[in-house]
This record gives C-alpha cells, sequence and structure tokens, in this order.
C-alpha cells in the first residue's frame, strides 16, 4: 500500500507563491490576446481585460498583411538558425577541450573566460572591431560578435567533465578513434539534453536580439523582426493621428504585432522539452 505525500506549510507556501508568479507572468499575454481580438468599440470603451468581445482577426490580419513582418521573419529565421548552429558547434568544440585535464594551459584559459564574465572589451571597441573586419550590413555582423557565451560554455565543459565517462573515451580509443571521432560519434550524440538546452538559450537570445541590428545593420532589407516590431509599436505610434480612435486602434495593432513576433519562440520550447529530462546516459555503459 503506498503511503500519502505528507502536504507541508513549505509546499502549500510554495504552491501560492509559483502560482502567483505564473498569473503575474501569463496576465499581460491573456490581456494582449483580448484586445488584438476585440472589437474597436469595446477596446475605446476599455470593456476589454481578458475576455475578447465583439471577436475580431482584421488586426492580425493588418499585420500579416505587411511586408515588413514577412522580410523580417525571414532575416531572423536565417540569423537564429545560422547563429544557433555556429555558436553550439564553437561552444561545444571549446567547451571539450577544456573538459580535458590534459589540456594544455587549460587553467589559463578557464581563468582567461572566467574573466571576460566581470569585464568585456565594451561596445565600441566591438563596433570598431566589426567596422574594419567589413562585416557592417552583413548577416555576419548578426551571427559573430555574440557567438559565444562564457556561461554556456562553462555549463557545456560541467557537463562534459561530469556526465561523459572517460572509460567510454577510453574504449573508443581502444577501437582507433581519434580526438575529433570521439568528439562527433560518442560526445555529441550522448550530449542531446546540453545541446538543446544552450542552442534554446542561443536561439531566444539570437530571437530577442535587439542592440546587434541597431548597431551594425543600415540597410532595411536586413532589419530582423524586432527592429520591424520596434518601428511599427514605437515609431508609428509617434507618427499617428492623435485622435481618440486612431490611438486605440493602433494600440490593438500593437498587441498584435507583439503576439505574432512572440508565439514561434514560445511555442518552440515543448520540441524541446523532453530533451531537459531525458538520461541519455543511461544504460551508454555495460557493468
Amino acid at each position: 500500500m503506498k503511503s500519502r505525500r505528507k502536504i507541508t506549510t513549505f509546499t502549500i507556501v510554495n504552491v501560492i507563491i509559483l502560482l502567483g508568479v505564473a498569473l503575474v507572468t501569463i496576465y499581460p499575454f491573456l490581456h494582449m490576446i483580448a484586445v488584438s481580438l476585440s472589437g474597436d468599440v469595446h477596446v475605446m470603451r476599455g470593456d476589454v481585460n481578458l475576455i475578447p468581445k465583439d471577436l475580431t482577426l482584421k488586426n492580425y490580419v493588418h499585420v500579416l498583411s505587411d511586408s515588413r513582418i514577412g522580410t523580417g521573419y525571414l532575416n531572423t529565421l536565417i540569423y537564429v538558425t545560422l547563429g544557433t548552429v555556429i555558436s553550439l558547434i564553437i561552444t561545444a568544440m571549446g567547451a571539450y577541450a577544456l573538459s580535458k585535464k590534459r589540456m594544455i594551459f587549460r587553467k589559463g584559459f578557464m581563468l582567461m573566460i572566467v574573466f571576460t564574465i566581470l569585464f568585456s572589451g565594451g561596445m565600441i571597441p566591438t563596433f570598431l572591431i566589426v567596422k574594419n573586419l567589413g562585416l557592417m550590413d552583413t548577416v555576419w555582423a548578426m551571427v559573430l560578435p555574440a557567438a559565444v557565451s562564457t556561461w554556456n560554455l562553462i555549463i557545456m565543459r560541467t557537463f562534459f567533465s561530469a556526465t561523459i565517462p572517460s572509460e567510454l573515451e577510453e574504449s573508443a580509443k581502444i577501437d582507433g578513434l581519434n580526438d575529433i571521432g570521439i568528439f562527433i560519434r560518442i560526445v555529441l550524440p550522448l550530449s542531446k539534453p546540453v545541446l538543446a538546452t544552450i542552442g534554446l538559450f542561443y536561439a531566444v537570445g539570437i530571437w530577442n536580439n535587439f542592440m546587434l541590428p541597431l548597431l551594425y545593420l543600415r540597410d532595411n532589407a536586413l532589419y530582423p523582426l524586432q527592429i520591424i516590431l520596434r518601428n511599427m509599436v514605437l515609431v508609428e505610434e509617434m507618427a499617428s493621428v492623435s485622435g481618440t480612435d486612431a490611438v486605440v486602434i493602433q494600440e490593438s495593432i500593437q498587441y498584435a504585432t507583439i503576439l505574432v513576433s512572440t508565439l514561434p519562440i514560445l511555442l518552440l520550447y515543448p520540441f524541446l522539452q523532453k530533451y531537459f529530462v531525458k538520461g541519455v546516459m543511461i544504460g551508454s555503459l555495460k557493468d
């Protein structure tokens, strides 16, 4: 007979706090969804809270019919895909090398890497480097300057050190594999959870990237979705007609634009969630 789990005061308080955090987090999305799907009259009256009134999709039709949204989506998908792949490759290779105790000057490299968490070159030196390398107004300006996150590198290095058994690598060497072969054929297939997690971090960071395109892009055709969203939400708001109806309609369009740009990256998480909890190391070694 299974014993019932005792509900403690800590559990009750913890659940209440987490429910409060979830409510505070979800409420703005529900409000934006309700306003973006409601008719102008109800929005103008302030009747809309969490439930749409006079359901309409005209705001989304207006947003999706804007050619800038399509261009921004395409550019952002290119930046996210290319940037995530490059960042994962560089981070995984660097982390695997740093996880090996036999690496020359290993502690010195780790000290320099950790140092960059507290101190960086700064915005102006980085801008001058990107400009002198001829990366301005190119796809690479959105990918290379932030290709490696020090924190993600340390997380992946710790994963390799604590999770990949040295016995497995020794067995692979006996079978004739070198370090590159071990990394590609043994380590990477067993590292799906950390690759999915770090990849999601990189993808979200690139998707929400706002500063790099402001600094390095001048061509409107290269603008990612976030810059186009900023122009639609802020610039057009200041240029709109100063009338009550125009402001209310503009508010509904703004909410629709924000949701259109936010939902795709939110929908990515369920497809990667299984890798966060899946124990791929189970069964990789025989007793």
